[in-house]
């Protein structure tokens, strides 16, 4: 979903007034009552990445049929490869002057392309705190209140929890390696039966920012100061050890798949021997869809694996901001978030805090069935490790772009 333009950052300021707010004297932020009035009728174009049938079915179905139900909303998926093509789009109109009328009332958003739209000011907002379902977020969640080191401030809001999972098919492989280094001697060991999506996407990045994690031999040093010596040393011991890999990858390094969906089918035709997700219950859900055998079961490394949140946001000019408010907060839904965690729908999971919903959610939440694929929230939580800064994976994108792919 992820991928960044460099840009001139503008900053601009926030001015309270009563109960309705503006932002850079551009646009008014409504209060509730007056979101929910003026949604009737109104149309979100919901641009996101599209290339999760589970996603799909969830926004298509479920959401639709209840916000035209409940509010009034028409809800209208625009499916993208790369919400970065939205990001820069956004930042043409802004250069524009194009101040009202877009396209795009509500973004899936996250990482570098948050921070993006925030430092070049093509958000609405700040909202998220008018939005009354916000209440069941713990915002002091450090995973929360930042968004891969960017702080978030009420400029978009919480949609569900996510970690990387690595995927193997127990009936081919008994005990899978453990940790990345492990994983790196396995990879030697067998070679062409491993690959991963080529960055910037999203899940190819992911991956490759855990073997930064290793390389450096750092987690927490990233989360504080460093210096950009620090962060090339580390960089270049990355791409070291992906180049020292490229030749035992699946086709010899020479061509790596172009999404994770490609990366599932060589997985499921017995290609290659894993596939992972940044999404703990995919593999579930894609045993359901019949797309994997019943073997196939999930796994975290020993030190652990990246995990975050992703978001919704609105971007400044969209035509029909009040129903993407009310959107946003229908998606923070005790019943919205039930359903997208069932992994009969998504298996996606819960972005709100169980201790702060209602008993009776509560008690729903905790009779979801778990997909047989997917880990405990225990161990997911035992095994997490954070983002490091937008900063340090856009770096890292564009260097394996330029050492590991083009070889240089």
């Amino acid at each position: 979903m992820i991928s960044l333009l460099k840009l001139t950052a503008t900053i601009s300021l926030f001015i309270f007034f009563s109960c309705s707010q503006s932002f850079g004297g551009e646009h008014k932020i409504l209060s509730w009552d007056e979101a929910v009035k003026t949604a009737k009728g109104q149309t979100v174009d919901w641009y996101m990445w599209g290339g999760s049938p589970a996603v799909n079915r969830y926004v298509n179905g479920f959401l639709a049929k209840n916000l035209k139900e409940k509010y009034g909303i028409t809800l209208r998926q625009v499916p993208v490869k790369d919400i970065a093509e939205v990001v820069s789009k956004l930042v043409v109109e802004k250069q524009a002057g194009k101040k009202s009328g877009g396209n795009v009332d509500l973004m899936w958003i996250n990482g570098e392309n948050f921070r993006t739209c925030k430092s070049n000011n093509l958000l609405y907002g700040p909202f998220a705190d008018v939005l009354p379902n916000i209440k069941y977020v713990d915002r002091t969640n450090p995973a929360v209140a930042n968004d891969f080191g960017t702080p978030v401030e009420n400029m978009e809001s919480p949609w569900g929890s996510a970690q990387v999972v690595m995927i193997y098919d127990s009936a081919r492989i008994s005990r899978p390696p453990q940790s990345i280094p492990a994983l790196i001697e396995w990879i030697h060991s067998n070679p062409g039966r491993f690959t991963y999506p080529a960055p910037p996407d999203f899940t190819g990045s992911v991956f490759i920012r855990h073997f930064f994690y290793n390389a450096s031999g750092s987690v927490d040093k990233w989360q504080e100061k460093y210096t950009d010596e620090d962060l090339q040393q580390a960089a270049d011991a990355t791409y070291t050890q992906l180049l020292e890999l490229k030749p035992f990858l699946w086709q010899k390094g020479a061509t790596y798949p172009e999404s994770p969906v490609r990366m599932n089918t060589l997985f499921a035709d017995g290609v290659i021997d894993f596939s992972f997700s940044y999404h703990q219950g995919e593999a579930s859900r894609n045993i359901l869809d019949g797309l994997f055998p019943e073997s196939v079961r999930t796994y975290v490394f020993e030190e652990g694996t990246i995990g975050n949140t992703h978001f919704v946001t609105i971007p400044y000019n969209a035509k029909d901001k009040a129903a993407a408010m009310v959107v946003a907060n229908y998606l923070l839904s005790p019943e919205a978030q039930l359903i997208k965690a069932d992994p009969e729908m998504w298996g996606d999971f819960p972005v709100v805090n169980l201790d702060r919903l209602p008993k009776e959610w509560q008690q729903k939440f905790l009779e979801l069935p778990r997909g047989k694929a997917t880990l405990t929230d225990k161990e997911l939580q035992a095994h997490q490790l954070p983002e490091p800064p937008s900063k340090i994976l856009i770096h890292l994108e564009k260097g394996w772009q330029k050492h590991v792919l083009k070889g240089r």
